[in-house]
Parts: C-alpha cells; sequence; structure tokens
C-alpha cells in the first residue's frame, strides 16, 4: 500500500487529501483500477473490508474526503461546495491514474452524492472526460434526483413517497440548526457511537477515532449544498456511463423514491437490491466487493450478469 498526500483547491478552500493506493506487487498492469469514495460521517477506513476483498484483482484507491479523517478541512464553508469535492476527485486522479487510462468509481452516501455531478458532467469536463469508466451509487442521490421527486410528485399529485423520504431525512434539517449538531457531535459523541452501531448492527468499535470532529465538519456538507442545490438544480441528473445502483432495502436514510427517480434519469442504469442496512460495506463486504467486480466486467463487455441479491 502506498500512501500519498494530494493537494486540491486554491486560498481559503485548499486541502491536503490522504490517499492510499493498494496495488499488489504480483497484479498485472492491465488490472482495472477502483476508487472507492466514503460518505458522511465515514473516513476511507470504512471500506477496508471491501478493499481486501477486492485487491486481489484490482488496483484499489481510497481517500479522505476534505475535512475527515486525516485529510485538511477548507478554512470557509464554501470549500465544502460539490464543485470542490469534484475538484478533489480530479486531484485524486491526476494522482493517481499514471499509466493507467481511467477509474470505476465507487460511491457511498455524500460521496455519492458529490460524484453524480463528476459523472454527469464528465462529458463536458475536460479534466474528466474518459476518465472515469463506470459507476457504483449506493444510497446516495444527487439533490437533483431529489429535485426529480418533488417536481414528480407535484405533477402526478401523488406526495406518498415524498413524504416517506422526509420522514427518513428528518436529520438534514435538524444539521441546519445552529450550533446544536456541532454541540451533539463534541459532547455525546460516545453515545452516538454506540447509538449508530446499535440500530445499524455494526460494531461501535470500527467507528473512526475521528469521529466526532468528522461529524462536525461534515455538517458543511449539507449546509453549503442542499438548500442551494434544491433551489437551482444542475440538470437533470443523468449519465452516459455504465451505472449500478446498489439498493439496500433497509436503509434507513434513502428511500424508493430516490431510487425510482434515479432510475428514471438513468433508465440504462443496473438495480441490485441486497438484503442490507445504509452500511453494507461494513456489513456485506464479501457481497458488495463481488457486486463491484462483477460491476467492473460488465463495464468493460466481460460479465453482462448482474442479479439481485
Amino acid at each position: 500500500m502506498r500512501t500519498l498526500r494530494v493537494t486540491s483547491g486554491t486560498g481559503p478552500d485548499r486541502v491536503e487529501l490522504a490517499v492510499r493506493v493498494h496495488e499488489r506487487d504480483q497484479l498485472p498492469a492491465s488490472a482495472p483500477t477502483v476508487l472507492l469514495v466514503h460518505g458522511y460521517p465515514d473516513t476511507m477506513s470504512v471500506w477496508d473490508p471491501v478493499v481486501e476483498r477486492l485487491a486481489a484483482e484490482h488496483r484499489v484507491v481510497t481517500y479522505d474526503v476534505r475535512g475527515a479523517g486525516a485529510s485538511t478541512a477548507p478554512r470557509r464553508r464554501a470549500g465544502y461546495l460539490i464543485a470542490r469535492l469534484v475538484d478533489d476527485l480530479v486531484a485524486v486522479l491526476d494522482a493517481v491514474l499514471v499509466g493507467h487510462d481511467s477509474v470505476h468509481v465507487v460511491a457511498h452516501d455524500w460521496g455519492s452524492v458529490a460524484l453524480w455531478d463528476a459523472v454527469c458532467f464528465e462529458e463536458h469536463d475536460l479534466r474528466l472526460r474518459g476518465r472515469i469508466g463506470s459507476y457504483v451509487s449506493i444510497s446516495g442521490p444527487s439533490p437533483d434526483h431529489v429535485v426529480a421527486l418533488v417536481r414528480e410528485s407535484a405533477r402526478d399529485g401523488n406526495s406518498d413517497e415524498l413524504r416517506r423520504q422526509r420522514r427518513k431525512s428528518w436529520y438534514v434539517a435538524a444539521f441546519h440548526l445552529p450550533l446544536l449538531p456541532e454541540l451533539v457531535w463534541t459532547l455525546l459523541t460516545p453515545l452516538l457511537r454506540v447509538q449508530l452501531a446499535r440500530v445499524e448492527r455494526l460494531d461501535a468499535a470500527d467507528w473512526q477515532p475521528t469521529l466526532g470532529r468528522d461529524g462536525r465538519r461534515g455538517l458543511a456538507l449539507y449546509r453549503a449544498n442542499i438548500r442551494p442545490r434544491l433551489r437551482s438544480p444542475a440538470g437533470p441528473g443523468t449519465t452516459r456511463l455504465p451505472v449500478t445502483l446498489v439498493v439496500p432495502r433497509y436503509d434507513r436514510y434513502v428511500g424508493p423514491g430516490l431510487v425510482t427517480a434515479i432510475q428514471r434519469a438513468n433508465p440504462h442504469a443496473v438495480l441490485v437490491d441486497v438484503d442490507a442496512g445504509h452500511w453494507v460495506q461494513r456489513t456485506h463486504p464479501d457481497l458488495l466487493a463481488d457486486l463491484v467486480a462483477r460491476h467492473v466486467r460488465r463495464a468493460a463487455g466481460v460479465d453482462p450478469e448482474v442479479t439481485e441479491e
């Protein structure tokens, strides 16, 4: 494993990203590269069990997103805009794609929320064009897909799915409150660590030591992006790239209405239901690693079969 420090951005938005490249000595030069991007409030360590399983046949790259883990944080809220997160992706690709044509991106939660912009606009972004081979999205719709759900509900006169999603997304409004979320992350991190583990059937010891700090910093993801993007969506949330949607049946945060919105925008996407909760990479690493490997083969035209689990 190689560890890199990658600079992204300028001025108050500049950060140093902690990047890991997992590449076994005997791996052929033609092995595909898989980039795993974590969500909130995780670090790249959330992918460790999946990395172990993918590394035998893939070059695997992980990184701590800005403000999380061993990466530094921007000095202002605007440094957490989705556009800056896409800049970080570009910086990582510049650092790791020496001699490699493209990567297969696998993103979870906020990693997926942000990188929908990368895959939807890569065709028009010279920094990204031809460098992303495919996309696996896990529990992370674009804000543009949320707007689509709202509009579809209004058009169809059926707001049931929207109401269900609002109940699942109660925490988004809470994260916009002043000071209180920061206090909760500061004072109650040990309790949150245990409670999240209990609810999601995880091991509390698996949470990173920086959980409280990462939780506080990551609030800016919601505050910088959600309301502005809901008011002014960037587009329809459509990509030309091969896409697999991994849909945990017991996800407490992303409901079927948003999955449908993603599918409508991307009818070519392969949907894979999995018998798991939100943190499928922790609870079912074998299953997810197998899905990713099959997705990569499908994107390369080698294995067309990806089915429900």
